[in-house]
């Protein structure tokens, strides 16, 4: 299994808590695909295994026009074509091209991807609700994508213009139905708690909308202030107030408690799916399984070593476009493979193997109600997930 994650960091606007790269300057757009696919000509061949998920991310990918979007997904089917891999279980992308080895992919334009040329790979496009229109998820529909991610973030208006979002909680809404009435049934949503001043009574309304929109995903996060970024600078200058640390671990349990209730499986730390609408691109991250990252301050990860590109928009399309792309690589010992293994395999639900672990100072946390065992596996529990790093520690 082998993920493609393509990183475009185009944004209307910046939100106050991101600390992701990204940048507004929209002028760039159609320069960046032609960066963009010049590394994935000279970087395609580094895949082993079929491609069975592609993660469009940002940034903000809506933000993208269909006919960029088209031409990026163009030239991914057809290099999964002539290099053999395929989403589909019995052999080969089956896509018509045109498509010369030696033609430049900047002018690449061929027959429009259907649903059906990407098998069963699972396509996943970021979008902003503000982006979405009947118009636009119809386009993305007939691109072969078939899984959105909505940045939602909240459906209370006070909180959502205090982190810089873009959109309205009624917009997140009218997207979500939209996408729906497209034929979109694999949609999931992000949604942030412990924003600064926000009350149980907020999220419980928040909570409450996901389920009655009726997605089939949900990832959910804490505000973390990063550092550098708007929302750090407001709360140093005592210009917000931080939700306290027990107000923080009641909005987690009772977005846990509702979810489950609801048949949403707990399947990581942050994230929640309906049966069979797990996260296959994401789930790859936490399962040791190779990825491709391409654009400016993508990372990829070949089972060895990671690298990561640039975060620097100029500096990647000229090295992109020069064939001269510079990324920066680090080599995983044994050690800190086996570390990462730990770390990543006790936020899901699937746990770390026996043998991965001192079962001595497991033993104690299963009796203290923090791991728990399940066949051969051991996994975290609810409590366990509150103090997930400090658990790592102990056990490694």
């Amino acid at each position: 299994m082998a993920g493609i994650y393509i990183h475009i960091p185009f944004c209307k606007s910046r939100c106050k808590y991101c600390d992701f790269f990204s940048t507004t300057r929209l002028e760039q757009r159609t320069l960046y695909v032609q960066a963009l696919l010049a590394e994935w000509r000279d970087r395609q061949h580094e895949l082993r295994e079929p491609i069975t998920t592609i993660y469009l991310g940002g940034g903000t990918p809506s933000q993208m026009p269909v006919a960029s979007l088209r031409m990026i997904l163009e030239c991914l089917v057809d290099g999964a074509k002539r290099l053999q891999f395929s989403g589909r279980s019995q052999g080969k992308l089956q896509v018509a091209s045109n498509h010369h080895p030696t033609q430049p992919y900047t002018t690449l334009h061929h027959t429009t991807p259907s649903p059906d040329e990407f098998g069963d790979i699972e396509l996943t496009l970021e979008a902003n609700p503000g982006d979405i229109t009947s118009e636009r998820v119809a386009a993305w529909r007939q691109l072969g994508i078939n899984r959105l991610s909505i940045g939602v973030q909240s459906f209370d208006d006070n909180l959502l213009r205090l982190i810089g979002r873009r959109h309205t909680a009624s917009q997140a809404r009218e997207a979500i139905r939209t996408a729906q009435n497209a034929g979109f049934d694999n949609i999931s949503i992000d949604l942030m708690y412990a924003l600064p001043s926000q009350t149980m009574e907020q999220w419980r309304h928040d909570v409450a909308e996901v389920l009655r929109l009726g997605v089939q995903h949900v990832s959910c996060y804490g505000l973390i202030y990063e550092e550098g970024t708007a929302m750090t600078n407001l709360l140093a200058t005592n210009q917000i107030q931080a939700v306290d640390e027990d107000t923080e671990m009641r909005m987690y349990d009772y977005l846990i408690e509702q979810l489950s209730t609801h048949g949403f499986e707990h399947y990581e730390v942050s994230n929640f799916a309906l049966p069979g609408r797990h996260s296959r691109h994401n789930s790859s991250y936490w399962c040791d399984t190779p990825y491709l990252g391409l654009g400016a301050g993508a990372h990829s990860y070949d089972g060895h070593a990671r690298q990561w590109n640039i975060c620097d928009l100029d500096l990647y399309i000229r090295q992109a476009l020069s064939h001269q792309l510079q990324p920066e690589r680090e080599v995983l010992s044994d050690e800190e493979r086996h570390t990462e293994r730990v770390m990543l395999g006790l936020r899901t639900s699937r746990g770390v193997s026996q043998q991965d672990i001192d079962m001595h100072r497991a033993q104690a946390l299963i009796e203290s109600g923090l791991l728990i065992m399940r066949g051969d596996r051991i996994c975290a529990t609810t409590e366990g997930y509150h103090i997930l790093n400090r658990l790592i520690e102990q056990l490694l």
